[in-house]
């Protein structure tokens, strides 16, 4: 599984209202009004188009769903706050779940990918994407503790993920630096490359495997 990203979320101010939730006395899932929130897939929308698409978008980022699919593309729209959504009880909503079980999140596109990965032993590529501060560094590290947290538990293997996870705040270190519009805009393109092995049919080996390239001066 790799994952690209060429930016950093500025998470500084909180915009909306905390997201709602209905217990369905199994999983924990996201409370839609019809016609109220927009569409989760964009594809359904009745007319295609730039007007269309900003109400849609407008529409669930009101009600705070900040992703919406484009068929298999996943758009977020930076809330420029922690709405909540991430996290172990997430991840165990979406994980072994296909993508139209349950609302768009990055956590499906992240399932998606190692599961196809897994099941057709084939590699599998996430291109994270947006403008200065759209949260495409953000979004990357929630696909790598999505990976992180259901593949193997080998005392070993948890100490190398950490170890991948960890890493990113010294890259930053040494290449974000203050713009216009993002207080903490990474200058440089990130490459993370996670390679599995396969042992007994499962996958769970994490091999580092970091490469970063300077954008931007």
């Amino acid at each position: 599984v790799s994952t690209q990203s060429t930016g950093r979320s500025n998470q500084t101010t909180k915009m909306g209202r905390k997201d709602k939730f209905v217990d369905d006395g199994a999983d924990e899932v996201f409370k839609s009004k019809k016609g109220q929130n927009g569409v989760d897939d964009m594809v359904m929308l009745t007319k295609v188009d730039e007007s269309h698409v900003v109400e849609n978008l407008k529409k669930r980022y009101d009600a705070n769903m900040i992703y919406t699919n484009i068929g298999p593309v996943l758009l977020s729209v930076n809330p420029y706050t922690d709405l909540g959504i991430t996290g172990q009880d997430y991840i165990l909503m979406y994980q072994h779940k296909q993508r139209h079980e349950n609302p768009p999140h990055v956590y499906a596109l992240a399932e998606e990918t190692y599961r196809t990965m897994r099941s057709e032993r084939e590699n599998q590529c996430c291109i994270i994407s947006g403008e200065s501060g759209a949260g495409k560094t953000v979004a990357a590290k929630h696909i790598m503790g999505y990976v992180a947290a259901v593949s193997g538990k080998d005392p070993k293997i948890e100490y190398v993920k950490s170890v991948i996870l960890d890493s990113n705040p010294v890259l930053e270190a040494f290449g974000n630096a203050k713009t216009l519009r993002n207080d903490n805009s990474s200058r440089f393109g990130k490459y993370f490359q996670i390679q599995f092995d396969s042992k007994n049919g499962e996958i769970g080996c994490f091999e580092k495997g970091i490469r970063s390239v300077l954008l931007t001066h």
